[in-house]
């Protein structure tokens, strides 16, 4: 049985923040900074200018692996834009864009699972895999908005 179809994910996150577009591009574009501000990414490793090597652990109890490599840096459009490598295969991409009193960040991502666990338990194991993410994104928009206070 081909569970591929269950194993790719489309996300969509927006975090409201009170703070410059400018001031949260720059903390969004050093990823090797995630761990300082994220919880759940675990490490960074840069492997050179445009990739670098990510561990994301969120409540259960694995770990996903990624190699990432840069797209598209834009800081006049506010985007940023990586594809993945690795546990999960795909793209993943920021907007930030002005907002009232603040920016808002849109964070978007199609992937496919590559991870043998995860692909074996892909049907049963799909709302906890989705849970997961989402806890994943409010740790990230609660580190980043906590990050940013001192801007």
């Amino acid at each position: 049985m081909d569970f591929s179809p269950l194993s790719r994910y489309r996300f969509r996150s927006v975090w409201d923040l009170p703070a410059p577009p400018a001031a949260v591009f720059a903390v969004l574009e050093r990823a090797e900074d995630y761990p300082r501000w994220w919880p759940q990414v675990r490490s960074v490793t840069s492997v050179d200018g445009t990739s670098g090597t990510a561990v994301f652990r969120s409540f259960l109890p694995y770990e996903l692996t990624v190699t990432a490599r840069e797209q598209r840096r834009d800081p006049d459009a506010g985007i940023l834009e990586i594809a993945m490598s690795g546990d999960l295969a795909g793209w993943a991409r920021w907007t930030v864009t002005a907002r009232d009193h603040g920016t808002r960040v849109v964070y978007e991502q199609r992937v496919e699972v590559r991870k043998p666990l995860m692909r074996r338990f892909a049907l049963p194991g799909r709302p906890v895999f989705l849970a997961n993410h989402a806890w994943m994104m409010r740790g990230g928009r609660r580190g980043l908005r906590a990050h940013l206070r001192p801007v």
